[in-house]
């Protein structure tokens, strides 16, 4: 079941990123031109969040049942964790990095529902999910990082 979950995991990502530039793409286009939300934009962005929080529910059963996170800390101890790059990453820097990007596209997505909301709030979403954008960017193990490459789908 692990593997299983690892390979949705690493597939809502890609879900994740696509939905995730089409939100950007889109509130900028609102926010240049001084639009107020569309349907489609509160659609993109529920899809986005939905997209987010699922991946946040796989990662959690993944970080507490798998090998990688709290299993680690309770074999090595979290002093011995910090020390190794790898292990460092998976258990603490991806995990916490990621329940940031996930309030961050959760944030942006409240600022669309208002149905007075307007470019100033196009704006705002738009910092917020940039801000998700490059986290992720960051924080997801690609398969060209040394040490804690992954494949593009999965391994």
């Amino acid at each position: 079941m692990y593997t299983g979950l690892l390979h949705l995991h690493s597939f809502l990502r890609w879900i994740i990123l696509i939905l995730l530039l089409v939100a950007i793409y889109r509130h900028y286009t609102g926010m240049t031109k001084k639009a107020g939300y569309t349907a489609a934009d509160r659609k993109v962005d529920l899809f986005l969040m939905i997209s987010a929080h699922i991946t946040l529910l796989v990662g959690l059963y993944q970080w507490f049942v798998g090998p990688w996170g709290l299993k680690l800390i309770q074999a090595k101890g979290f002093g011995e964790v910090m020390k190794n790059s790898a292990e460092r990453f998976f258990a603490v820097e991806h995990f916490v990095g990621m329940l940031v990007v996930i309030a961050l596209i959760t944030v942006g997505r409240s600022k669309g529902k208002p149905a007075t909301a307007g470019a100033a709030e196009h704006k705002k979403a738009f910092g917020l999910f940039i801000a998700a954008l490059l986290l992720i960017l960051l924080l997801v193990p690609w398969p060209f990082r040394e040490e804690l490459g992954r494949g593009w789908l999965a391994n």
